[in-house]
């Protein structure tokens, strides 16, 4: 019996060849998109999963209360963890994790900076990061060792042992290599070229001893059978029980959700990647809902032409189970064939949407769990498509079905419309939500940041550059295509650093406000481009500049100042006076607003971050040969190095723009399904309306006429899908836009857009089949007559 159903499905696939390819091709298409989007979500979702200990291991986040509300930190005190794990019995070990360095790497001739973690002794016994050479227990334990990946082994020892053998590291001290790193796993969010001492660097960084002071990161595992509920209580007021002076409370993020959850509103946990893993699950299933849609619908509107077999099946006894048995497994066949081809999509694109998502995915057949989900995709997929024909067909009755007089019911014409109004709805949510995360995207990269981020270059300032920086700026104040030069402890689009450490006359002492500050030298303004509202900059004619201040609009907000300048203030007990307001510009992402802002001079030897040049318009080329050039002069030893700051803009919203494009190709995608559908069921209309268009023919109907009237019924569904997506599109794109500090309105357009070209879509879809339709000859159409 099964090999006869197969041959009923075969001959049916082949006697209907353009209904079965827009049957496999919808299919398909649907399938390929799904599995795409499901391979980056397994992508997603494994992210952080494979360390051994990954259920117990915790990052330690600070919540701190400022102007009465929550402001969650992944930085924590320098010594945290040497305390922690004496303090709190159910921490088993603990890690600091100073965030990322790029330190020079010297060996013999060759040098490069490489990026890399200073991480405590019991970094390795937390995560699972394999060695190929060396000791995990012991490797980190000396204080002048140093663990490497396999590409620095390869880079800096290409015929040798790796192991004992010697680096310089910033042409001032050596360290021994004590490890070699196997290849981490791409699923890993913690990427690193190298390991070396925590403890060796913060001997060297005394900031970091102190308890009021944040920075690094810190990890704990905790026992086996310690409660997280009581870790989370012993650890709340632990900062507070240190230092008196503390706002600070903490808490555990397991390591396995910082990838996902990384957003904290008011304390709250508030999203992160998560969110796009929820969008594009989303798409995922619109775009199978479509494609399954496709097949109800034709499947459905053919089933005129398989009246009679049902008919004659009831007739020599067939029962109902065995005939909705035949059409569930001739879809699961189509949707056999439709996954086939799927496979072949995917695999065809996988290189292209790797590039795209910078990820390494690939089709794993050997993997049981993914020929699973194939199978399930397959399974669902066809009997999603398959259920409503499957019991449509079934309930005909044989003596109406073989009087030939078999009709459509209301509710199975308003079922079938009913799916394409729901089709088409998808279809529109899909454009409307595409043009909205473009029109965003083009806002954040096109809006005024407060300051001028063409033409503006920054490097490091290190090596004989942090001792010789004005010999230096002079040097390059001298040479073609520089225009100005100064220098900051941040790099012009993050400021990381903050403090609530401030005081001035009128402050309410009741109250901590956190500002963000930074640390400069003469001409930062200048070269930034940050406008100045009131007062001046710091100069060299002013000798007390060096204890002064000058700060944003939203600073002098915050202290409540109508005229700042003038007005004394006092920072980590330093007391100076406010010289000049700026206005507001950007100092993080537009994900936030504008932060108070305190600017300093830089003071004695402190070692300032960036060195940041503004360079004459049109001569970036001669700009960059002269930083070159006097670089090389005073910092030899160093490879050169430079950034253009709205290059770095763009990539701190390169997520943004794969989502982006993503959004634009899977829509793309949906509306090209949809059409198929459409499609189809234009050319089963115009057939069975074949005599009709005759009659009107010779009556005088023109090719218009008919063309109008065969397309306007399917205008009228796109109309309404328009009208169903509107407010749902609206409310999803209202949410979606709420984690933009800085986002654009949802205009009415927008809408009217997605409405004119999905009718335009449609339109062109049906035209052609009723085009063809006007314009055969009705002596053909009414032969039979």
């Amino acid at each position: 019996m099964i090999r006869n159903y197969l041959k009923i499905a075969w001959r049916n696939l082949w006697r209907n060849k353009t209904f079965s390819l827009l049957n496999i091709l919808g299919l398909a298409l649907g399938m390929a998109c799904s599995l795409l989007i499901m391979l980056w979500l397994q992508d997603e979702l494994q992210r952080d999963k494979f360390h051994k200990n990954g259920h117990r291991l915790y990052r330690v986040m600070e919540n701190q209360l400022y102007d009465g509300e929550a402001v969650t930190f992944a930085y924590t005190p320098g010594i945290l963890s040497q305390h922690i794990t004496n303090d709190i019995p159910e921490i088993e070990m603990a890690t600091q994790v100073q965030w990322e360095e790029m330190p020079l790497f010297t060996v013999g001739d060759n040098f490069e900076k490489e990026k890399g973690w200073y991480v405590n002794s019991d970094f390795l016994n937390m995560f699972t990061f394999d060695l190929e050479k060396g000791d995990a227990k012991t490797a980190l334990k000396r204080p002048d060792g140093v663990v490497i990946s396999k590409k620095l082994a390869a880079k800096y020892f290409p015929d040798q042992d790796p192991l004992g053998k010697i680096i310089r590291i910033d042409n001032k001290t050596d360290v021994m290599v004590t490890g070699v790193l196997k290849e981490i796993s791409d699923r890993s969010s913690l990427k690193f070229d190298f390991l070396m001492s925590y403890e060796r660097w913060l001997k060297t960084n005394n900031w970091a001893n102190q308890w009021g002071n944040n920075g690094p990161w810190c990890y704990v595992m905790l026992n086996s059978n310690a409660s997280i509920d009581k870790v989370q209580s012993k650890i709340k007021d632990y900062i507070k029980s240190k230092d008196n002076d503390s706002n600070v409370e903490l808490f555990l993020q397991a390591h396995e959700d910082v990838y996902l959850y990384s957003n904290y509103k008011a304390g709250v946990q508030d999203g992160g990647r998560i969110d796009y893993v929820k969008m594009f699950a989303l798409i995922a299933i619109f775009i199978l809902v479509i494609a399954c849609i496709n097949f109800m619908n034709l499947a459905t509107a053919r089933s005129i032409k398989r009246a009679k077999e049902v008919g004659v099946r009831k007739v020599v006894g067939a029962v109902r189970y065995s005939l909705v048995g035949q059409f569930l497994g001739e879809s699961l066949i189509i949707a056999f064939i439709g996954l086939l081809f799927a496979i072949l999509i995917v695999f065809l694109s996988l290189p292209s949407f790797n590039l795209l998502t910078e990820k390494h995915l690939s089709l794993d057949f050997k993997d049981p769990l993914f020929l699973l989900t194939l199978f399930g995709l397959t399974i669902i997929t066809g009997l999603v498509s398959g259920s409503y024909p499957a019991l449509f067909m079934s309930s005909l009755r044989p003596v109406v079905v073989l009087k030939g007089a078999l009709k459509f019911k209301p509710s199975a014409t308003f079922f079938r419309k009913g799916l394409v109004i729901f089709q088409f709805g998808l279809s529109i949510m899909l454009i409307i939500g595409m043009i909205v995360i473009y029109r965003q995207i083009e806002y954040i990269q096109s809006k005024n940041l407060g300051f001028n981020r063409e033409n503006l270059l920054y490097m490091p300032l290190e090596g004989n550059l942090s001792t010789n920086f004005m010999s230096f700026k002079q040097e390059l104040m001298n040479m073609p295509g520089i225009k100005s030069v100064s220098c900051s402890e941040a790099d012009p689009l993050q400021v990381a650093s903050s403090t609530g450490g401030v005081r001035w006359s009128g402050k309410d002492t009741t109250k901590t406000i956190l500002f963000s500050q930074n640390a400069t030298s003469y001409d930062y303004l200048t070269t930034m481009g940050i406008k100045l509202k009131d007062g001046r900059d710091f100069s060299p004619a002013f000798s007390t500049d060096t204890t002064n201040y000058v700060i944003n609009e939203e600073a002098a907000k915050k202290m409540g100042m109508k005229d700042p300048v003038g007005k004394e203030m006092t920072m980590w007990g330093r007391k100076g006076t406010i010289i000049g307001i700026v206005k507001n510009f950007h100092i993080n992402s537009l994900h936030e607003g504008i932060s108070p802002l305190i600017l300093h001079f830089q003071r004695g030897k402190q070692n300032l971050g960036q060195v940041i040049v503004r360079t004459q318009a049109g001569q970036t080329k001669e700009a960059i040969a002269s930083m070159d050039k006097a670089f090389k002069k005073f910092n030899p030893r160093f490879p050169f190095s430079y950034k253009f700051t709205d290059q770095e803009f763009a990539a701190q919203y390169k997520g943004e723009n794969v989502v982006s494009k993503l959004a634009n190709y899977f829509a793309f995608l949906a509306i090209f399904i949809s059409c198929l559908g459409l499609f189809g069921l234009a050319m089963f209309t115009a057939e069975q309306r074949t005599k009709e268009i005759g009659v009107r023919k010779v009556l005088g109907a023109s090719v218009v006429n008919i063309t109008a009237m065969l397309s306007k019924d399917f205008l009228k569904l796109v109309l309404m899908s328009a009208v169903i997506a509107f407010p749902l599109a609206w409310y999803l794109m209202s949410n979606w836009l709420q984690k933009y500090a800085y986002r654009i309105e949802i205009q009415w357009w927008f809408f009217l857009i997605a409405g004119v070209l999905a009718c335009l879509i449609a339109l062109l879809t049906v035209s052609y089949q009723a085009i063809k339709a006007a314009l055969m000859n009705p002596i053909k159409s009414l032969k039979t007559e």
